[in-house]
């Protein structure tokens, strides 16, 4: 076949057209692949299946750097079989790796499941081979014009990233492949068109359709899912239910949510155990169970008659208006509604609910199902709702309130198995508790209750010291002890009241009374008394759970002589001669344990100094919330990592974030293993002769780890205004890669003073990036208050100058070596950038939850800033003999 397309001298539009649709349809796949790992699985898994399928690009570059003479005779030829093979690899492996049952939960304890994700990490590393292979022999043969290319391939990455965005409107999670094979589909059709090829336009159409036949078809005809669930996701429980039903579903960028109704739903949030002895009659199939990504259950109670609402009295959101009669009441987020039923139902005069994800008020406001089940609460006249997050309203709103409550807001994920995900949690930093209690009228309450089910404690620990730092925020360092109420149920929740001015005795005394009725623990109360004695004792012992070398000590276990046993008669309790004989009569006491009495320390030491010495001997990291470092997840502290490797069993609900870190070293050995291997065999007949390989290759690195370290950590900053992680990484991954195109395409405009001209620009991306390390969050907090849509047109305005300009360095160095003759240094540059740009991105939340967000971006712009002087490598030209030897070594 002859072909008349000259990929270096003005190609047709239908060739950019091919590139950026091929490149979207990579894009949409990763972002699909996290999708239905986010339902059927853990999203952090996800991410790392996505980050090692990218090594694609490092492979494909390595290959073609060894074999460029045979990719410059073949070229048509890998095209087509590229192409041809993507969008029946991106179905068949994606529904091969459904076959796969990986639990990330057994991990550890079933050898099986390492093979298991291993086969989901080459199933799903194929597809994206594919894809590297036609973008990798594209960039081979349009050297030239690398910097149109290069702008074809970002701008359609980034705008088919948010067409993805739009189809999660569309298609469930388990028929979002649909998305990327439209999108290959489209650019294959255009990549025929562009060479005149009518067989490969017929062939790409036929695999196409066949392709979409076995999505649909092959799952029932050979009864496997689509989308298969995790037996322990929260909807897989639902779903096993005799009598589930599900009664609401909707797909959304903002979450798959589904509503299932079952009498075995029995979801009341720290109930105390009392409310079965005590209530006459509980309420029967009152709740529906909401799940988000399968993730769940939040619970969706029913409007329940004015004889059953005592029931309320029995939860812990319930303390507030044991103090505040008729109370003007803000809820931070809405959730399932139960904190908003709470508050109505306890003789609030005005409920003032906000929510962040709209995808949930629309199921509320729209759905006659829930109105009628929940007595359409957000239409009664005594609710307003805020269609943001409720942390940036209070930051802004002059309103004051009697009770605010934060209720179990985003925490259910603190409880559920397979290992935390490193997710930002604002509504519960040091600036969004500050925002609270300064919102709060002079005798107002704060109330914020969170699941408690870690042992050793660790979430609880954060809010506490979170909470405490807020407060002398708000009240300059004035002493704290008076406005504080705890309790806790073991392995269940924890409450935080904050009073404004203080609690009375009399209000105190009234707590306490409630909540020995609720048989909840006192953690802490005003004129609480602690023994400090058991601090050292505790800590210890904690630590040897996981640490001593031999038997290991389970803090939590029963002591040789428990705490209630009574002693024998006549034997007194102390050792002291003269000491009273202990009474053999009435109750025990309570038995002691660890986690409380931990709680009801840390208490002691963060309202009386010293709990930074406490913090440093405790086994777990308990360091507060912070807009830099807003996760209640990685709480193995970094020197005792290695301490953990023989003992990962003890540590499951850590592997989300330990999984980081084996990211990190296994994207490391593979990105030096594949960068080395031209290297390594071509370094003779390659490389010898071309000046300046050190300095390319840091070059590339350098804008390979600083162009995603800064995206994704950007992403994790712009959810303080977009507050859902799905959109905030489709508008960024948007803005970024357009952007960047952008600056791509002017950078042709410099090459030929590039010598002068790019030090200015890296200059003015470090200044850029420095600046908005610090200040960003000062203006999205701000956006985060306006209408969505605005929102998210602001964010891509403050996305622009930087993107802008980070998208000159790359084709720039690359259309360099092109005109100089260094061909194979061309193609090994682009599997640098490619191999560390993994690496990157398994560093961004390694670093954020160690040193913060604001660390995250400085590291990327000092990435560009060390690229600066890298860049004279790059330029450098080859000489008279060497640019002679080159060519006849490779021809």
């Amino acid at each position: 076949m002859s072909i008349t397309v000259d990929l270096d001298h003005r190609p047709p539009l239908a060739f950019y057209l091919s590139v950026g649709l091929v490149a979207g349809s990579i894009i949409a796949l990763q972002i699909g692949i996290m999708r239905v790992f986010s339902v059927g699985s853990w999203a952090h898994f996800g991410s790392l299946v996505v980050s090692l399928a990218m090594f694609g690009f490092g492979l494909t570059s390595a290959v073609m750097c060894v074999g460029k003479s045979w990719f410059e005779r073949h070229w048509i030829g890998s095209v087509k079989g590229a192409l041809l093979a993507f969008g029946p690899l991106m179905v068949v492996c994606n529904l091969a790796a459904q076959q796969v049952p990986f639990n990330a939960i057994f991990l550890i304890s079933d050898p099986m499941q390492k093979w298991r994700l291993f086969a989901n990490f080459v199933l799903y590393f194929l597809p994206f081979l594919a894809g590297a292979l036609y973008l990798g022999v594209i960039f081979l043969k349009a050297q030239k014009t690398f910097n149109r290319v290069y702008f074809a391939d970002l701008v359609g990455s980034g705008l088919c990233g948010l067409t993805v965005l739009l189809a999660m409107y569309a298609w469930r999670p388990d028929d979002l492949i649909m998305a990327p094979l439209l999108l290959w589909l489209a650019g294959g059709i255009l990549w025929f068109v562009a060479l005149g090829d009518r067989r490969g336009t017929a062939a790409i159409v036929v695999v196409a359709i066949l392709s979409a036949a076995v999505h649909h078809l092959a799952p029932q005809l050979l009864s496997v899912p689509k989308l298969a669930v995790s037996d322990y996701k929260g909807v897989s429980y639902a779903r096993k239910f005799p009598d589930a039903v599900r009664v609401y579903e909707r797909a959304s960028p903002f979450g798959y949510i589904e509503v299932y109704s079952s009498s075995y739903l029995h979801f009341a949030p720290g109930q105390s155990d009392n409310a079965a002895f005590n209530l006459k009659k509980m309420p029967s199939n009152a709740y529906l169970g909401l799940y988000i990504d399968s993730e769940g259950p939040a619970g969706i109670i029913k409007d329940l008659p004015a004889d059953e609402t005592a029931y309320f009295k029995y939860l812990p959101m319930y303390y507030p208006y044991l103090l505040k009669k008729d109370p003007k009441t803000f809820v931070v987020q809405f959730g399932g509604g139960i904190s908003t039923a709470v508050a109505l139902k306890s003789g609030s005069s005005q409920v003032t609910v906000a929510e962040g994800n709209p995808a949930l008020l629309t199921a509320f406001r729209e759905d006659k199902f829930l109105r009628d089940f929940t007595g359409d609460i957000l239409n009664n006249p005594k609710v307003n709702v805020v269609d943001y997050d409720g942390r940036l309203y209070v930051a802004h709103t002059k309103n004051r309130y009697d009770v605010i409550d934060l209720s179990l807001a985003d925490s259910a994920g603190l409880s559920s198995p397979g290992g935390f995900s490193i997710v930002e949690k604002y509504s519960y930093s040091r600036e969004a508790m500050s925002a609270y209690m300064r919102a709060l009228t002079p005798g107002g309450v704060l109330s914020v209750t969170l699941w408690n089910k870690e042992e050793p404690p660790k979430s609880v620990l954060k809010l506490y010291a979170t909470m405490a730092a807020a407060a002398r925020d708000v009240d300059g360092g004035k002493d704290i002890a008076q406005k504080f109420y705890v309790v806790s149920s073991y392995l269940s929740t924890a409450t935080v009241l904050y009073k404004r001015d203080g609690f009375s005795p009399a209000e105190i005394e009234l707590l306490n009374a409630h909540t020995k009725a609720m048989s909840f623990d006192e953690i802490y109360y005003p004129g609480f008394k602690v023994d400090t004695a058991d601090l050292k004792q505790i800590l210890q012992d904690y630590r040897d759970q996981f640490f001593f070398a031999g038997q290991a000590v389970d803090p939590t276990a029963p002591a040789e002589t428990e705490p209630n046993d009574k002693p024998p008669p006549g034997v007194s309790t102390g050792g002291a001669p003269g000491a009273t004989e202990a009474k053999v009569d009435g109750p025990p006491p309570a038995p002691v344990v660890p986690a409380t009495v931990l709680g009801r320390l840390a208490w002691h030491y963060l309202l009386e100094g010293g709990w930074q010495k406490v913090a440093d001997e405790y086994v777990f990291d308990t360091r507060i919330l912070t807009n830099h470092q807003p996760y209640f997840a990685a709480y193995i502290k970094v020197p005792d990592l290695l301490k953990f490797t023989d003992r990962l069993e003890l540590v499951q609900d850590e592997w989300g974030y330990l999984l980081l870190w084996a990211t990190l070293g296994i994207a490391t050995v593979f990105a030096l293993t594949l960068v080395l291997f031209p290297v390594v065999f071509g370094w003779r007949t390659i490389f010898s002769r071309y000046p300046g390989k050190a300095g390319t290759m840091l070059y590339f690195l350098c804008l390979g780890l600083g162009y995603i370290i800064v995206e994704v950590g950007m992403i994790s900053h712009f959810i303080l205004a977009l507050s859902n992680a799905t959109v905030s990484a489709s508008v960024l991954i948007t803005g970024m890669l357009v952007f960047s195109g952008m600056g791509s395409f002017f950078s042709e405009r410099f090459l030929d003073r590039a010598r002068s001209f790019m030090p200015k620009v890296f200059l003015a991306i470090f200044a850029i990036l420095a600046t908005y390390a610090f200040t960003i969050d000062y203006a999205l907090d701000w956006i985060g208050t306006l209408p969505y849509a605005l929102r998210i047109l602001l964010c891509l305005l403050i996305v622009f100058p930087p993107a802008f300009l980070m998208g000159f360095p790359m084709p720039t160095a690359m259309t360099m070596l092109g005109r100089l003759g260094k061909d194979h240094m061309f193609l090994w540059a682009w599997g640098i950038n490619g191999c560390f740009s993994v690496i990157g991105a398994a560093l961004v939340p390694i670093v954020a939850t160690s040193f913060g967000l604001p660390a995250v971006v400085l590291v990327g712009a000092f990435a560009y800033l060390i690229a600066l002087p890298a860049f004279f490598s790059v330029i450098m030209p080859l000489q008279p003999r060497a640019t002679g030897g080159a060519r006849s070594a490779v021809a």
